[in-house]
């Protein structure tokens, strides 16, 4: 019986060999096969898949094809890919059998940042996100005939995305070419530089590589460039001569940027990258500091959208808006590229950034001083998670004795709570079985103010829903 537990929010991810299997490998595929071909009865549907660097890739890969040729779908196999090549092929156009073939969907097998015990499948169909309802209908569809047998048939045809990748962002960055500045690169041995040095190298440009061959037991940190302990070898490097370092997660989809002065978040580099638009139309989403908010409303039309890569880009999708970002890194360009998130581009628009002349120092400098949190995460039981926001929403609309004043409250993702100098985050996680918070204020002591008020007000719901299921 396969695991509902796998099916998560944005992807399928769960821990190999325990939760996600070969056997139920096969039957994602078999079944996701088929729910293409109703989506498109006219077609023979061709499905880009690609994996990362993690050790049991390849098993999944075989086990995912041998379902999907059971489906008669198509397998264009792009091989050991990041998962912004993976994106990108998807959009290509292929010459098969003397035919022009566009792909109808993408899979990408990735583990992406968690431990390396897990690994995935990231879905799309017809270059928009497969997620939310759409995978619990594929659950359900599973679970209602498991027992089907799929044989091994590793029949693909193999598709060479990188190169196709590698002379795109030569030709949209030729004008990079020879340019001198300094800056070094954590690849943390996921799949970045299956593509990345060799881009850097053919432009000439001066950057020093940490960590750059792909290897699926990790061996110097964990590819996860939100955890500050991931960037500890980036950061004894940023001295002297060097003021710029990129880091990147396992698949290559979330970035880090750094200078000696600033862990440049994913609000920041929103900001950073308004400033060589015209007239851009940025999403942004609830986790954003305000003064984020504040500098670019006054040359930019920005929009407050729920967290989440799959939410971000139909949103970027479906307003034309330029960019869309998450403060954890992913980026998501419209603007001069197909909207999907891709670090390495990414990296490359940054470098862009500073040889147009825009400091990055000096403009995150000129923001006002706030003190924000970091992500905390708290801890609770998966079937309460989103009970435990209503409670909360609800207690909230009450005279709180002791709590500070309130302004408004955003519902966009869970409860963003504006108070009179800062504002408060509480949200259930799509993915796992915990409450997010984050805080912001003027001061650290305010923040701090407001986060015990909020934490006090989630452990009393807690208490209360433990009362009544004991």
């Amino acid at each position: 019986m396969i695991n509902k537990i796998i099916f998560r929010q944005y992807d399928i991810r769960g821990i190999v060999n325990k939760q996600l299997t070969k056997e139920n490998s096969k039957l994602i595929g078999y079944y996701l096969g088929l729910t293409i071909k109703e989506k498109y009865p006219q077609i023979t549907p061709y499905i880009i898949v690609g994996y990362d660097i993690r050790t049991h890739s390849q098993m999944l890969f075989e086990a995912l094809i041998s379902g999907i040729n059971l489906s008669n779908c198509k397998v264009l196999d792009i091989g050991l890919v990041a998962t912004g090549v993976n994106y990108f092929a998807s959009f290509q156009e292929y010459e098969i059998n003397n035919k022009t073939i566009k792909p109808t969907a993408s899979i990408m097998i990735t583990g992406s940042h968690n431990a390396k015990k897990y690994n995935g499948f990231k879905i799309t169909i017809n270059n928009e996100p497969f997620f939310g309802d759409e995978l619990i209908d594929l659950y359900e569809k599973i679970s209602k005939d498991s027992e089907i047998k799929i044989a091994d048939n590793f029949d693909v045809i193999k598709i060479d995305a990188k190169s196709l990748y590698i002379d795109y962002m030569l030709n949209q960055f030729s004008h990079l070419k020879d340019f001198p500045i300094p800056f070094i690169i954590d690849c943390g041995n996921g799949v970045a530089n299956t593509v990345l040095c060799e881009v850097l190298d053919k432009l000439n440009l001066n950057y020093k590589g940490l960590h750059l061959v792909p290897d699926g037991e990790f061996p110097n940190h964990h590819p996860d460039p939100t955890n500050e302990k991931n960037l500890e070898d980036l950061k004894v490097l940023l001295k002297d001569e060097y003021n710029l370092g990129f880091a990147y997660d396992g698949d290559a989809d979330r970035i880090a940027v750094l200078t000696q002065k600033y862990n440049i978040k994913g609000d920041m580099l929103a900001l950073l990258f308004s400033k060589t638009m015209k007239n851009p139309v940025i999403i942004g989403e609830v986790s954003y500091s305000q003064n984020i908010f504040d500098e670019m409303n006054q040359t930019t039309k920005t929009i407050m959208d729920k967290t989440g890569y799959s939410n971000l880009r139909l949103k970027l999708k479906e307003l034309n808006a330029d960019l869309a970002a998450e403060v954890s890194g992913h980026i998501f360009f419209n603007d001069r590229y197909y909207g999907f998130d891709d670090a390495i581009y990414a990296t490359f628009r940054v470098l862009e950034l500073i040889q147009k002349g825009i400091d990055l120092d000096k403009e995150l400098d000129k923001l006002p001083k706030v003190y924000t949190s970091s992500n905390i995460e708290i801890s609770v039981s998966e079937s309460k998670k989103f009970l435990i926001i209503e409670k909360i929403e609800k207690k909230l609309k009450e005279v709180q004795r002791g709590f500070p004043i309130i302004k408004d409250i955003l519902q966009i993702d869970g409860l963003r709570i504006n108070f009179e100098y800062g504002w408060a985050l509480v949200r259930a996680s799509n993915t796992n079985a915990l409450i997010m918070t984050k805080y912001e204020a003027t001061t650290e002591a305010t923040a701090i103010g407001y986060q015990k008020a909020v934490e006090n007000l989630i452990q009393e719901v807690r208490d209360e829903l433990n009362c009544i299921t004991n």
